[in-house]
């Protein structure tokens, strides 16, 4: 890296897991980026600046002040400095709410935006409502429901730019728990996929929700038995799960326009588990909306643009 004669300010992605960081200049173009594994999970406190500064410091000039805006869980209680909650309803496109860090290095300006809460049912979002800000700056007009699937799905309702409400589900979580540390982990360590046995299992699912535990140890016997193969058992415990999900979210997607903002992958699972339910979901671009989210924060918060 060399240092960015054209850098205005830095955009920053700190999750639990991963680091992502681009170099903007005044038209919030990229000019440089990196990632890493270096998540908030895996740092103190003290160790925030130092990484984040080894890894500008050849974009950045000695003599120069640059903007940091940071989204994400290095907001968190446990992260580089704690962003406090907003409380929905909340209007992405007019308010903004961020912490100024004290940084020991006089060349770092940094900020930290805050998260979403809701007092009832209570939920909590970080890092999300960034991805949000950034698919509105596209779709100002957008009336609906943004679904944002991850180790802990969102499903949020959206209207006029505000985020109205929002209900969070670890179907994420639990497949990761399942597929790793449960009996279940010697029948679906497979990398394989069945997308006719996964909408199978999310219909069967939806329409009796309450026989999951059941399906899952059907999973392990029909392994033990019946030889089933491990990649159409990986499919169905998606797709079971998932299913468990969507019946308990049904309130924000039936009948509702929905937006699937994830990476890849995901985004295409969760896509299909909605068609098979009749819901025709549009599929947007995760990493675009997290960064027009940064500079639409950005520029509520130093009026540039």
């Amino acid at each position: 890296m060399k240092i960015l004669k054209e850098l205005y300010w830095i955009a920053v992605d700190w999750g639990s897991s991963n680091l992502r960081v681009w170099a903007l200049d005044r038209r919030h173009k990229i000019l440089d980026s990196f990632s890493s594994n270096d998540g908030m999970l895996s740092l103190e406190t003290g160790d925030f600046e130092p990484l984040l500064l080894k890894q500008i410091s050849n974009w950045v000039a000695n003599d120069v002040n640059i903007p940091v805006l940071c989204c994400g869980m290095v907001g968190a209680k446990q992260g580089w400095m704690e962003a406090p909650y907003a409380t929905v309803p909340y209007n992405l496109m007019q308010e903004t709410d961020s912490v100024k860090v004290i940084c020991r290095d006089n060349r770092l300006d940094v900020r930290i935006l805050g998260g979403l809460k809701q007092n009832n049912p209570a939920d909590v979002m970080r890092g999300e409502e960034t991805q949000i800000r950034g698919f509105l700056s596209d779709f100002a007009d957008f009336d609906g429901i943004v679904c944002l699937p991850g180790t802990h799905t969102k499903w949020v309702h959206v209207s006029a730019g505000e985020v109205i409400s929002f209900r969070t589900f670890i179907s994420g979580e639990l497949f990761a728990l399942m597929s790793e540390y449960s009996v279940l982990k010697h029948s679906v360590n497979s990398e394989g996929w069945s997308d006719q046995e996964f909408k199978s299992a999310v219909s069967e699912s939806i329409s009796n929700p309450q026989k999951i535990f059941s399906h899952f140890f059907n999973l392990r016997a029909d392994d033990l038995l019946n030889n089933v193969a491990k990649p159409v058992l990986r499919s169905k415990l998606s797709g079971y799960l998932i299913g468990a999900e969507l019946a308990g979210a049904k309130p924000y997607w039936l009948g509702q326009n929905v937006v699937i903002l994830a990476e890849n992958n995901l985004s295409k699972t969760y896509k299909a588990a909605l068609e098979g339910q009749g819901i025709f979901a549009q599929e947007v671009d995760a990493t675009k909306c997290t960064l027009d989210g940064l500079a639409q924060a950005f520029s509520l918060i130093h009026g540039r643009h």
